[in-house]
């Protein structure tokens, strides 16, 4: 689609002068597509900012917006633990667990959808079986409710703080103590909007506490427990009493050769809205992290 601008569009924005002449399309649509680089004005790339001087050609090529549901895709899925209401996967790290804001696929709720005939839709279409996330780049076990009823009663549970939910986590320096407490509320960094901050008045209450496994130079192995479920909870409480999480350079930590940080859910406790009864779920450490331990022990071991 070729569009021309005239000397009276001089002075526009790139995204309001398409939009202007596109109307039946969002502003922000259009600026996902002059990001994919879907716009071209005198036949390259341009920014959304791109003031116009008019006489522009501007080619823009359309494309459909996102689907409103997650669509199957074959991928793998580890299952953990599966019941009539309930799943237990093994997330692995890298995988986003669903749909998101400039991702539609690839996601662990696309590979839920293809391998399992019934899944919640309290979630939504984008969230199916969804009761809870795990950063993208934390591993470990998820549960996933095959059915409303059953998420319903899932919710309740994490809402009322019985779910146990346990981490394992290796961090950078001396930890003191051999176990710890942090009650610091979480809020949503103004200044840097993919990050949490435990400096602000107004945070969400969150509670996290924690116990040494193993020391290491330079590093600390820990036992996580969270009372609440906060973004990026447990990042964002052990980066504020100085010891990040290894590998997790969004609170401070140096950049991991290993392509991620030492997060892992590590086990999950929850009484199965299908029998009543309580399940404990574990998943193993991922070879990648078993392997960080292990090469911190052999060092120590020199």
């Amino acid at each position: 689609m070729l569009l021309t601008a005239t000397p009276s569009d001089a002075g526009q924005r790139l995204d309001v002068f398409v939009q202007r002449r596109l109307p039946e399309h969002s502003r922000a649509r259009i600026q996902e597509w002059i990001k994919q680089g879907r716009v071209l004005v005198e036949g390259r790339p341009g920014k959304a900012s791109l003031t116009l001087r008019g006489g522009e050609s501007v080619q823009v090529e359309p494309c459909e917006p996102p689907p409103l549901t997650a669509l199957p895709e074959n991928l793998p899925v580890e299952v953990l633990y599966e019941d009539p209401a309930v799943l237990a996967v093994n997330k692995p790290a890298g995988l986003a667990v669903h749909p998101g804001a400039g991702r539609h696929s690839g996601t662990l709720a696309n590979a839920l959808v293809h391998h399992f005939a019934s899944l919640s839709q309290l979630g939504g279409g984008l969230r199916p079986g969804i009761v809870h996330r795990l950063d993208r780049e934390t591993s470990g076990v998820l549960l996933v409710a095959r059915n409303d009823a059953a998420h319903r009663r899932l919710a309740a549970q994490f809402l009322a703080r019985s779910v146990e939910k346990v981490y394992l986590a290796l961090v950078h320096g001396e930890v003191k103590g051999e176990a710890g407490r942090i009650d610091k509320p979480v809020a949503r960094d103004p200044l840097r909007r993919t990050r949490m901050t435990t400096r602000l008045a107004g945070g969400r209450a969150a509670l996290t506490e924690y116990r040494v496994l193993d020391r290491f130079p330079g590093f600390t192995y820990l036992e996580v427990r969270i009372g609440t479920g906060r973004t990026h909870q447990i990042r964002v409480h052990l980066a504020s009493i100085g010891h990040p999480v290894a590998g997790d350079r969004l609170y401070g930590a140096p950049a991991s050769a290993r392509g991620r940080f030492f997060l892992h859910a590590h086990r999950i406790a929850f009484k199965s809205p299908a029998t009543g009864e309580i399940v404990r779920v574990a998943a193993p450490l991922p070879p990648e992290l078993e392997g960080w331990v292990a090469e911190l022990a052999a060092r120590r071991a020199v």
